[in-house]
């Protein structure tokens, strides 16, 4: 969980540098489409949000969740979703059809979908 979260942050703190450059130097490919803007924000916030909330998992998990099964499952949902919620939200905005995201948008609800279990997991399973 710890080189999980170390990669978001690596990966997604830049990708909002990017961003920033692409918005100064008045980029078309990046202004010229008003739902790739809001996407790859969204990947970026939510990267980065990501990628803490895995550090403090890896961190508190042991104390919060003391059975060896529940704290592994709970982490394979959170990395899980960690990866396919920003993910799903970046490959949406790479490709618009019309206004609408590409076909990486599906992988939003499966990313939040295993988020949420990984949440359940650790709602239930703390002492």
């Amino acid at each position: 969980m710890l080189r999980l979260g170390w990669s978001l942050l690596a990966v997604f703190l830049p990708l909002g540098l990017t961003l920033e450059a692409l918005h100064a130097l008045k980029l078309p490919v990046y202004l010229g489409s008003a739902m790739r803007r809001e996407l790859w924000t969204l990947a970026h916030a939510h990267g980065n949000f990501l990628g803490i909330l895995c550090l403090l998992f890896a961190a508190l998990a042991p104390t919060w969740i003391p059975q060896e099964p529940a704290r592994r499952r709970a982490a394979r949902f959170l990395g899980i979703g960690a990866i396919l919620l920003p993910l799903g939200f970046f490959l949406g905005g790479v490709l618009n059809y019309e206004g609408e995201p590409s076909f990486g948008i599906l992988l939003v609800p499966v990313g939040a979908l295993s988020l949420l279990a990984a949440l359940l997991t650790c709602l239930f399973h703390t002492k």
